[in-house]
């Protein structure tokens, strides 16, 4: 027990790296069988179905990833719309297919396509709840044989990522594995009661210290939970930092307790859902536990309304789901304004936003609706990398100017920058404070017109052909209300 306390201890001295907290803009791909199918209902979002009270809420996931779990439940979405189309196809039939379209996959083409929107880091799937796997790995499913990827998947695109001069994470679903424990998951309470037990902890340590050793990943992104306890799992995560001194791992590493054994009762998943619902209702959305050894937060679908200590990490899709889903239209889909003021909003709190990538199966290609919003960041996050890249919040995140346009604030050494979604040519910073060395300009560090108001900073700002955020660049000033 004093020697699991003394490695605890150790852990909690490493704190995210400065590379990530500087990065701003990672990707998130998820690409898995499930993207055969391609098929999840639209309406909702997670957070939704965690407060719904519905014994069963789960089985409406707009996550295609969790397709699988849907088909547990006979009158689901899913359920219905597999017999129509499939039949009564088994869904690890589906990964024959995901094999069949890696014949033309560009690895090289993803990661220029994921570099040019200013992302620093790249964090792809290695193992779903599905339990398969992306890469030829050596530690054998005992329960399912030959489940992965003959073709090393994550070394391919760990090479590529590299070569564009980003950083490679990966993701491993360390607290489900359905070639272990197939359970319907209808609730977080089901979540919980899925965990795998028995032979599962010994192989999910032995796949994830393999994935460490082989790719050396930037970033070690578990979910959901582990299936050991901490005394276990800190040993695992001491071994990461080694192999990676400057690796950072998120939030979902909540190690198993006999707490769990609760979820293994009607009575206790009960419990815990409500449980659940409350903390949902309180953060205002899916916000993780904090386990005991944690590098940041990862909030999914959601944003936090003020500046936070702790580093963070918004994960989510371009639409409601991280696997692609076919279903999806225009409507389902972030607009151009919401995804590059979501960037903005997100950077100005002192978080990253971990954006998705849900890539076609059936051929390996990204999606035309998902290509053209990394275009959209492409024409966005580089621009203005000064006032993203390395920034750190302001003493305010902002809120709107004077004329009621939105605004947020980074800050970066001595200057502060504002980016306003402008609706006329000049916009009044009421939480602006002038000194007598302030400079305004833009960007290119060309001076613009400003003076000084009684309601505050009055800045005439630069055009804003597609009519994105503008940004101002304000040199050696205060903020109202402090000295």
């Amino acid at each position: 027990m004093a020697s699991a306390r003394s490695a605890l201890a150790r852990l909690k001295t490493h704190r995210p790296p400065a590379w990530w907290q500087d990065a701003k803009l990672g990707i998130f791909v998820h690409w898995t069988p499930a993207s055969i199918p391609a098929f999840a209902p639209t309406l909702g979002h997670y957070g939704d179905l965690l407060t719904s009270g519905e014994p069963d809420a789960f089985q409406y996931s707009p996550y295609v990833e969790w397709y699988e779990n849907s088909l547990r439940f006979p009158d689901s979405p899913v359920s219905r719309h597999h017999r129509e189309v499939w039949g009564d196809r088994p869904y690890r039939s589906f990964a024959a297919d995901f094999v069949a379209g890696l014949d033309d996959w560009d690895p090289d083409g993803w990661a220029a396509a994921f570099a040019a929107t200013g992302a620093r880091y790249v964090v792809l799937v290695s193992k779903h709840a599905d339990g398969w796997c992306l890469w030829p790995s050596e530690i054998r499913n005992p329960h399912v044989a030959d489940w992965y990827s003959e073709r090393d998947l994550v070394g391919e695109l760990a090479d590529a990522v590299r070569g564009q001069g980003m950083r490679f994470g990966l993701y491993y679903s360390g607290g489900l594995d359905s070639t272990f424990l197939e359970f319907p998951m209808g609730s977080m309470g089901g979540v919980l009661a899925a965990v795998p037990r028995g032979d599962y902890p010994a192989y999910a340590d032995a796949q994830v210290r393999e994935l460490i050793d082989r790719y050396r990943p930037s970033v070690l992104w578990n979910d959901i939970a582990w299936p050991t306890p901490g005394r276990q799992l800190w040993p695992l995560l001491e071994h990461y930092y080694r192999v990676v001194p400057d690796g950072v791992v998120n939030d979902r590493w909540m190690p198993w307790s006999p707490l769990l054994g609760l979820a293994h009762s009607a009575r206790g998943r009960r419990l815990i859902d409500s449980l659940m619902a409350r903390q949902t209702r309180a953060a205002q959305g899916l916000v993780p536990p904090r386990p005991p050894h944690f590098g940041y937060r990862t909030p999914e679908y959601m944003t936090f309304d003020e500046i936070q200590t702790t580093p963070w990490e918004c994960v989510r899709g371009m639409d409601h789901s991280f696997g692609y889903n076919a279903q999806s239209t225009e409507e389902d889909f972030l607009t151009r304004d919401e995804l590059l003021w979501s960037v903005t909003d997100i950077a100005s709190k002192g978080g990253n936003l971990l954006l998705n990538v849900g890539p076609r199966a059936v051929d390996a290609t990204i999606p035309d609706e998902q290509s053209i919003r990394l275009d959209w960041l492409a024409g966005y996050v580089p621009t203005n990398g000064r006032a993203l890249f390395g920034s750190r919040p302001w003493s305010t995140p902002g809120t709107t100017t004077v004329e009621g346009d939105p605004l947020r604030f980074t800050a970066r050494d001595a200057e502060v920058f504002a980016f306003v979604r402008a609706s006329s040519p000049a916009v009044t910073l009421a939480e602006v404070v002038r000194t007598p060395a302030t400079t305004v300009a833009d960007l290119a560090g060309r001076p613009l017109a400003w003076e000084v108001t009684a309601d505050g900073l009055r800045v005439e700002l630069p055009p804003s052909p597609r009519g994105d955020p503008v940004v101002v660049a304000l040199g050696h000033v205060a903020v109202h209300g402090h000295a």
